[in-house]
């Protein structure tokens, strides 16, 4: 890269109050042109004058200090300048912002521009332009306004150049190639800030709920407890995030031990805090959450740790529990642990592809249940095709009923969907599972195990009629030892997104499955609808029969759900279930009263 140092011997200067002087050298060489700081020939009244009054005679004395930046954009609670590093500007430094244009004449100048409207602090920095923070405004700040240096930061900026070992001299460079500087400062340029960096919004509340069981020996029972829905994004303009939802319960019922299915849906809730930064190699997560990498796992109540060992491979471990009732292995004395690697490539506009394996170790109260292997893999194409397969083999353990079955595949998941068109799509499944699964049977008819009823091949369609209608229908055939001949697994639904004239979202659904484990059918029809973000509410109801070597029920079900905004801080939702069928006889209610809070809010 040749250079030609361009009146090295005489320095040009860009004098405070004068344009620079046009020629090939210096910042007008580089596409830069300082801002004309303010005249000095008159001055406001009163404190303002005061004070620009010592801002002049800091300018006079050192004309080759910049210390008014002219205001390009202005975001929520920010402001950007046009002036970065090249012109002395630095985190931390503060800044009055007033009207009045530094090129304006002083008997032009209005009191009231030359009043600050508001404060700056200067909080990122790149080579040409510079975001400060807005404090103190007396009016919006708007695009136009000019920020100035108050005269302790001019003083400070006065040392810091008499102490510089160096000055800067204006030269001429010459690139074959493009200026390799300027490309370096538009990448630098701050740009304004995505909408969920340092957004935190959710609520918190209490509960209080009852239970009137109507069953031999029954009665009635309350308890306390506490609810957390939370979506904080970008922590403090860090990479930590905190998503998800959680409501358990502060105190014991006083007589039932009875689960009834509300608290069972309560607990598949999944709230985490996690880390995952694209400028450094680490990832982490950590509260009931899935392993991003593989979601065959079900979720695990305890956290992830990887790193990220070059583009496209990340390795690491996951340790936790399975609390998940609609888990296929669910025991609450479950504990796992393992490690695992992960490849993928591609892109999302494009062909893109993931693939996991790992290994574990499964046991029940600290006493080894079974090791096992894992692999996940996926193929995508845009939206027009998807392959997903999960596998695991295991080698469980036995036990005085059973002995153990030797290692083997315990279950495997395969999928493939195809849409050629947004309103159409299609899918072929396999599903195969060797051991009996320990999931909570009682949310069958909410639908939350629908992947689990089918086995062995499937078929299925899902087409919008019209509008927001849309029908769904899966079929599969069911082969088991010792069946007289193959049975039908069958699931249809329809879904209307809203509902003429009364905007009601519905969905209806019958299933009917013969399974390794169980046999049965379910029928179920939910609507809700918001209004706004003021006001919620939704219905649910259901007919479910299930037929086991070790149990067999049939009930029936409604839980009804609604909920309201009282003001822009506080929420207040109340639920009524009603259940009867087998020993699964009661009434539960539930009220709760929170606070809401959005910091975007706040800040308009």
């Amino acid at each position: 890269m040749p250079e030609t140092a361009g009146a090295a011997d005489s320095p040009t200067t860009n004098s405070v109050g004068t344009k620079p002087e046009k020629s090939s050298s210096g910042a007008e060489a580089a596409g830069v042109e300082a801002p004309t700081p303010p005249s000095t020939e008159a001055q406001p009244e009163g404190d303002v004058a005061s004070d620009a009054q010592s801002v002049a005679a800091l300018q006079q004395a050192n004309p080759d200090l910049r210390v008014a930046y002219r205001i390009k954009y202005v975001a929520e609670g920010v402001a950007y300048l046009e002036g970065g590093r090249n012109d002395g500007l630095s985190e931390g430094m503060k800044l009055n912002v007033k009207a009045i244009d530094p090129s304006s004449k002083p008997t032009a100048a209005k009191g009231e521009d030359a009043q600050a409207v508001a404060e700056l602090e200067v909080a990122s920095v790149a080579l040409s332009s510079a975001v400060g923070e807005i404090h103190n405004p007396t009016r919006p700040v708007a695009v136009g306004d000019w920020a100035y240096l108050t005269s302790d930061e001019i003083q400070a900026m006065i040392v810091q150049h008499s102490l510089s070992a160096t000055r800067k001299y204006p030269v001429v460079v010459a690139f074959s190639e493009g200026d390799t500087l300027d490309d370096e400062a538009r990448v630098d340029i701050p740009r304004p800030p995505l909408p969920e960096i340092n957004r935190a919004r959710g609520r918190i509340g209490f509960d209080y709920s009852g239970l009137a069981n109507h069953d031999a020996g029954g009665g009635l029972s309350s308890n306390a407890g506490m609810m957390i829905r939370t979506d904080i994004t970008r922590i403090g303009g860090t990479y930590w995030n905190l998503t998800g939802f959680w409501r358990g319960r502060l105190s014991n019922r006083s007589s039932s031990t009875q689960t009834t299915i509300q608290d069972l849906i309560n607990r598949t809730y999944t709230i985490g805090l996690t880390y995952d930064n694209p400028n450094s190699n680490w990832v982490a997560g950590f509260g009931r959450l899935y392993l991003p990498w593989a979601t065959s796992l079900d979720s695990i109540d305890g956290g992830y740790f990887g790193r990220k060992l070059k583009e496209g491979v990340t390795a690491g471990i996951f340790a936790g529990t399975s609390p998940d009732p609609t888990s296929w292995s669910y025991d609450p004395n479950r504990r796992l642990g393992g490690a695992f690697v992960n490849f993928e490539g591609g892109s999302f506009d494009n062909l893109r592809y993931t693939s996991t394996s790992g290994m574990g170790i499964s046991m029940l109260k600290w006493n080894v249940d079974r090791p096992f292997v894992f692999f996940e893999n996926g193929i995508f194409y845009k939206r027009y095709l998807s392959i997903y397969h999960s596998l695991q083999a295991d080698s469980p353990s036995g036990n005085a009923a059973v002995a153990a079955p030797g290692a083997g595949i315990s279950r495997s998941f395969l999928t493939v969907r195809v849409q050629p068109v947004p309103r159409v799509e299609f899918d072929l499944n396999h599903t195969y599972f060797r051991d009996i699964p320990t999931f909570d049977p009682q949310l069958i008819g909410t639908g939350l195990l629908d992947k689990y009823l089918f086995q062995g091949f499937s078929g299925g369609a899902r087409v919008q009629v019209v509008g927001d209608v849309w029908t769904y229908v899966t079929l599969g055939r069911s082969s088991r030892s010792g069946d007289t001949q193959a049975s039908w697994n069958q699931l249809y639904g329809v879904t209307v997104g809203r509902m003429p004239w009364i905007g009601l979202r519905t969905d209806a659904h019958y299933s009917k499955f013969n399974s390794s484990f169980g046999s049965g059918s379910y029928e179920s029809i939910s609507f809700s609808r918001n209004f706004h973000e003021t006001l919620r509410w939704e219905l649910l109801g259901g007919r479910q029969s299930f037929a086991a070597p070790t149990s067999s029920y049939a009930s029936h079900f409604v839980t009804g759900n609604f909920e309201a905004a009282l003001g822009p801080h506080y929420f207040m939702q109340t639920g009524y279930t009603w259940n009867r069928g087998g020993s699964q006889n009661y009434d539960q209610w539930l009220f709760t009263f929170g606070y809401r809070f959005d910091s975007r809010s706040n800040r308009k």
